[in-house]
């Protein structure tokens, strides 16, 4: 963490910009209160990129919006009935918001909207004590009623106030708690870790968009691990992503395998690392699949003889458990589809080492995964997580070499579009056909023939469809 004088020099730099302090300078002309607030000034502190900027002030919204018009160069507010006014300033966004101090019905986590006149009621209202500390304007003085500085030196997270009332609230900082675990690389203070684990039950009354959204938000962090073994911890897991605490099977002296539950998190750091260093962007898809790419072995667990544990087909298993979790918490098609497909082919590589494959083997390899085929590189590479350093070495110079052929066929074949060489309308007036199932027929026989033998040109594929259709 960056020291105290040099996060009160970035706040300072930060409050003499030319936005900023007209901003400030504007208020407080005309007599009302206003601070920068939340996650920007946890972040001087943290050393990280100070973007959002939101401020709190005691204005009501439309003397915000008043004040904001003539310095600004655009304004919007759609989110007046909740005290928010944006505005851009000098090219800078910001978002001014009158304080609130919210009640809850208990019924939902939507807050009943009442307006504050005090910072320190504002600041209550937040979900953990390192977002409620503020920096009021002009004064630059520092406000942490409630510890968040502490917090942020101990490297903990916990709430303003008591965690049961919080959570009570707001069921959906329980989940926050698990992202900023992992985003901040935090730990959760004891009391907030037990009312996580008493008040889970509570997120029955949180959307299934809004639990999608903050577990898409925490595997796009540098490292979702501790966050998801929270989640797993407190028992909140079992309540919206169940199959993953259903990968902690039993492990006794008799059967012994792999612990699946680790190693589904060890292969989620692995796609990670690997994304990285491949050049990717942050890729929820593959990340998502990498941490539920073994879900399907609870299910398909079996004892065989002399104590060997089995898992047969819990790839298939898997993505159809998978595409049917990721469907409930709605996620849209792309995503599913694009998760499952991996996870049902990320066993097909491990053949690959049993014995040499054929130019077809790979194209078929290649066809199966259409534009899923980098994701499945990665993922596959991920998965070697046994610590026998000759295993290891074996199986990565073998996946080096698949790709390596991929490579050698897709310039010499154009492999990375698979298709017959000949089109349907091409196949229609060869054979004389209507639109209909003998044209889907022929085109998979052509296909097949591509993928076998590599392309054959238009005239040797015609000889050999007309010669399979006169010989139906």
């Amino acid at each position: 963490m960056e020291s105290v004088a040099r996060a009160v020099e970035r706040l300072g730099e930060l409050a003499d910009s030319a936005a900023v302090s007209r901003l400030a300078a504007a208020f407080s002309a005309a007599g009302h209160e206003l601070a920068l607030v939340g996650g920007s000034v946890r972040d001087a502190f943290l050393n990280r990129d100070l973007t959002d900027l939101d401020f709190t002030t005691s204005a009501r919204p439309d003397d915000i919006l008043a004040l904001v018009t003539p310095i600004s160069d655009v304004q919007w507010d759609v989110g007046r009935d909740f005290g928010t006014i944006a505005a851009r300033i000098n090219g800078l966004t910001v978002e001014i918001t009158t304080y609130r101090a919210d009640a809850y019905d208990g019924e939902t986590r939507k807050p009943i909207v009442q307006f504050g006149d005090t910072l320190e009621d504002d600041l209550v209202r937040r979900d953990f004590t390192v977002n409620a500390m503020a920096l009021r304007l002009p004064e630059r003085q520092l406000v942490d009623p409630w510890g968040g500085l502490d917090d942020l030196l101990a490297r903990r997270i916990s709430t303003p106030g008591a965690p049961e009332v919080s959570f009570g609230d707001d069921p959906l900082r329980m989940l926050r708690a698990a992202r900023f675990t992992s985003q901040l690389g935090f730990t959760v203070a004891d009391d907030t870790v037990r009312a996580m684990a008493e008040l889970a039950p509570r997120l029955e009354i949180v959307s299934v968009e809004r639990i999608s959204d903050e577990l898409s938000k925490l595997l796009r962090t540098d490292d979702p691990v501790p966050g998801i073994r929270l989640l797993v911890d407190t028992g909140i897991a079992q309540l919206v992503l169940p199959e993953i605490p259903a990968l902690r099977l039993e492990v006794d002296e008799h059967a012994h395998h792999k612990d699946v539950y680790e190693h589904s998190l060890t292969v989620l750091r692995q796609a990670i690392d690997l994304e990285k260093s491949r050049g990717h962007s942050v890729d929820l898809v593959l990340r998502l699949a990498a941490l539920l790419h073994d879900i399907g072995k609870p299910s398909t667990r079996r004892i065989e003889g002399g104590g060997v544990v089995t898992f047969h087909h819990h790839d298939v298993v898997g993505a159809k458990l998978a595409a049917k979790r990721l469907k409930a918490l709605r996620f849209d098609n792309d995503t599913v589809a694009s998760v499952a497909r991996l996870i049902e082919l990320h066993l097909r590589f491990f053949g690959y080492t049993d014995g040499a494959w054929t130019d077809s083997a790979v194209r078929r390899y290649v066809r199966d995964a259409g534009d899923q085929l980098e994701r499945l590189h990665i993922l596959t590479r991920a998965d070697v997580t046994t610590r026998n350093r000759r295993k290891a070495d074996r199986l990565g110079f073998a996946y080096d070499d698949l790709e390596e052929r991929i490579a050698a066929i897709a310039e010499a074949e154009g492999i990375a579009a698979v298709r017959p060489d000949l089109d349907g309308e091409q196949i229609m007036a060869i054979l004389g056909l209507a639109p209909g199932r003998e044209v889907g027929d022929a085109y998979r026989f052509l296909l097949d023939l591509r993928l076998d033998e590599g392309p054959l040109g238009p005239d040797e594929a015609e000889a050999r469809l007309r010669a399979w259709w006169s010989s139906r």
